[in-house]
């Protein structure tokens, strides 16, 4: 992955984004949409005993143990705050919290990722653009609202046909946040601006018509 030209900065909060290659799609069905899941869980961690593809075929008892082990030691290379994976691309709010650590997960991300869907899919080569985008988080307000830009893609784009699907919608964080069950986020920084799970949950629906429609509005711009 070539090398940024501005670097990403220990305990700051970026908007971090990629897709796939000529559009492409990265996620075809459930099972490479759970398997993406098991990724992003994963590699979130640092120093970690062995490789996602190794750590699958060990028993039960043991990869349980591992995650355990990893959760207690709390030694990540990022927090998540939110995530979504969409048909052809991704979004993460991500706060780097060792010396490249973005950038080494974003690498042991989409290249265990690739792996597994080349296999899978027969295919050769790259899956992802080699660079992704990362926006640094300013303010407060930036902050929350690009949380629910995330979460609201899915009905932005149309992958979900109505605001109550999107609350099932099963690869993004918004399940984490609406049921108040970290798993994967850590959700206390966005939810501090927040009195309950329902208040965040009505912060995204008021804005939900609106963004779709200014998605609308651009895409047909660029026709």
């Amino acid at each position: 992955m070539p090398g940024r030209l501005t670097p990403l900065v220990n305990n700051q909060i970026y908007h971090v984004f990629n897709r796939g290659i000529n559009h492409q799609p990265t996620f075809l069905n459930k099972i490479e949409y759970k398997r993406a899941k098991m990724v992003i869980d994963f590699y979130r961690f640092n120093n970690l005993p062995t490789k996602l593809s190794r750590f699958l075929t060990l028993s039960n008892n043991d990869r349980i143990k591992i995650m355990d082990d990893l959760r207690k030691e709390n030694n990540k290379l990022v927090d998540i705050l939110a995530y979504c994976l969409m048909p052809n691309h991704f979004h993460f709010l991500l706060r780097q919290l060792t010396d490249k650590g973005i950038s080494k997960y974003l690498g042991n991300l989409q290249n265990s990722y690739t792996r597994y869907s080349n296999t899978r899919n027969e295919r050769d080569g790259s899956l992802f653009l080699d660079q992704f985008k990362a926006k640094l988080i300013t303010t407060d307000e930036q902050l929350i609202h690009v949380s629910r830009y995330i979460h609201l893609n899915p009905y932005t784009s149309y992958v979900v046909g109505n605001f109550n699907n999107l609350l099932q919608y099963q690869w993004s964080s918004l399940s984490e946040y609406l049921e108040s069950k970290p798993n994967i986020c850590e959700l206390e920084t966005i939810m501090s601006y927040f009195k309950t799970p329902k208040a965040y949950q009505k912060f995204l629906e008021d804005q939900a018509d609106y963004q779709r429609q200014l998605h609308i509005i651009q895409h047909l711009a660029l026709e």
